[in-house]
């Protein structure tokens, strides 16, 4: 039993490890051959697992051997266009110009109901609102409404936002983001001002975040 304990950690680190050396992606966003290669070292990892009398390095190796795989064909996906439409496929346009492709919905097997449902899932639930549905390649439908359905933005009324930035983390669960704090220029001695405006010391705080125009968010850690 012991045994079995230590192997599953182990294998769960292999898999972490090699699932973050792949990358960054959603499940509903991986390719075809991501897809393949997690479903595969899903099962690889589960077979010496649960298997004592089988070596651990027979899940180890093949798992590796799928990392090797993966990146190879990533590399080939950067380099070649060609090969990325075999290895990815391409996206297909499903609505065109307000008008329903019937030829790419059968091409893809999709069917009205799953075409509405995909919409829906866009926040859209008018057939008659899109001007555009694409099928990308990861099997996410992107939207595009008619320009008289989308929502409106500053620009439509000639109006020109003031620039915002991105907000920092300063403070998470008591600790100090030092190199967030060098990225805005600022110390310890600031935080520790602005954070006492709110009666509270920087390592009392659960988070502290501040924005481009310099407003600062605060929140007190509860007491355990």
């Amino acid at each position: 039993m012991l045994i079995t304990f230590f192997r599953a950690i182990i294998l769960y680190i292999i898999v972490l490890i090699v699932m973050r050396l792949m990358g960054k992606r959603e499940i509903g966003q991986l390719q075809p051959f991501e897809l393949a290669i997690s479903i595969m070292i899903a099962d690889l990892a589960s077979i010496p697992m649960t298997e004592i009398g089988i070596p651990i390095s027979n899940g180890v190796i093949p798992i590796l051997g799928l990392l090797v795989m993966h990146l190879t064909i990533s590399v080939i996906n950067m380099k070649s266009l060609k090969a990325r439409e075999i290895i990815c496929g391409k996206p297909n346009i499903l609505i065109y110009r307000g008008k329903i492709n019937e030829k790419a919905l059968r091409k893809e097997r999709f069917t009205i109901n799953e075409l509405e449902e995909r919409l829906r899932g866009n926040n859209v639930v008018n057939l008659g609102d899109v001007e555009y549905a694409i099928l990308e390649t990861s099997g996410q439908v992107t939207v595009i409404q008619k320009p008289e359905k989308r929502t409106t933005i500053p620009e439509d009324f000639q109006i020109k936002p003031e620039y915002e930035g991105i907000p920092y983390d300063l403070v998470i669960d008591g600790k100090i983001m030092e190199k967030n704090l060098k990225a805005i220029g600022k110390n310890y001695a600031w935080l520790k001002n602005q954070v006492e405006k709110f009666n509270i010391k920087p390592e009392e705080a659960l988070v502290v975040t501040v924005d481009g125009k310099g407003q600062i968010f605060c929140q007190k850690k509860e007491e355990a």
